[in-house]
């Protein structure tokens, strides 16, 4: 499949759409969404309302403030990170999609300055956060925690590539601090990487999650479109 075109799914229709989502899928159980990048998942000391979180418990309340109706987090994307976002719709799925995270299948897109001798494989170190919350790699597995980050080069330019991801181990930021390592920063990244003028936006995409739904047991695959800004900066 090309990975600029989207799977074709038939979404359901909504008079309200969420600012800054795109709501993917949505039953009972869960609420997925195509969260664009510049907007938090949820809110941090600074910004309350201006988060996905915020925006989707309105949505499910219909506008109406005094509903018993919201939603849980389950997990979180960067603020700059666009892509797939899933929320459950109770505590108990809530648990039980964290319960079941490390065995659901995320996968990432990116385009990275440069280019890669190896055409795939896995880059692996030892994550730890230093004090200003910074993710950095150690060789002391004491400090760090083990992350493991898949991957594979869909193209090439002559200054970028864009890669498939595939997440396997979830430690906080370790697409940005591993493919910084090996000198080919995630374009846009302005905390590990080279933040090169004419570059709009964090190019890193949460592009499809694989997950065991909490009612039906059944696994079902949520993919987003890979922004068209991927391209334009590959095509530059």
């Amino acid at each position: 499949m090309d990975p600029f075109e989207s799977k074709k799914t038939k979404k359901p229709s909504k008079r309200h759409q969420p600012r800054g989502l795109t709501i993917i899928f949505e039953d009972d159980d869960i609420l997925v969404v195509d969260k664009m990048s510049g907007l938090l998942s949820m809110s941090n000391a600074k910004t309350r309302d201006r988060t996905a979180y915020f925006a989707l418990n309105n949505y499910v309340r219909k506008g109406n403030p005094k509903s018993r109706k919201r939603i849980y987090i389950v997990h979180r994307l960067d603020r700059d990170t666009s892509g797939v976002l899933v929320f459950a719709k109770s505590e108990k799925n809530k648990r039980y999609l964290q319960e079941e995270w490390k065995n659901f299948t995320k996968k990432y897109y990116a385009v990275i300055h440069g280019n890669l001798a190896e055409k795939e494989g896995v880059l692996s170190s030892y994550l730890a956060e230093n004090v200003v919350h910074k993710m950095y790699s150690t060789e002391d597995q004491k400090v760090g925690k083990l992350a493991k980050t898949g991957y594979k080069v869909l193209q090439e330019s002559k200054r970028f590539s864009l890669v498939e991801i595939d997440l396997l181990t979830g430690r906080k930021n370790q697409i940005r601090v591993h493919f910084a390592d090996i000198d080919c920063p995630v374009a846009g990244d302005k905390v590990y990487g080279d933040s090169a003028r004419g570059i709009k936006r964090l190019t890193l995409h949460a592009g499809s999650i694989n997950i065991k739904h909490p009612g039906t047991k059944q696994r079902m695959t949520f993919e987003a479109k890979i922004p068209s800004y991927f391209q334009h900066l590959l095509n530059k």
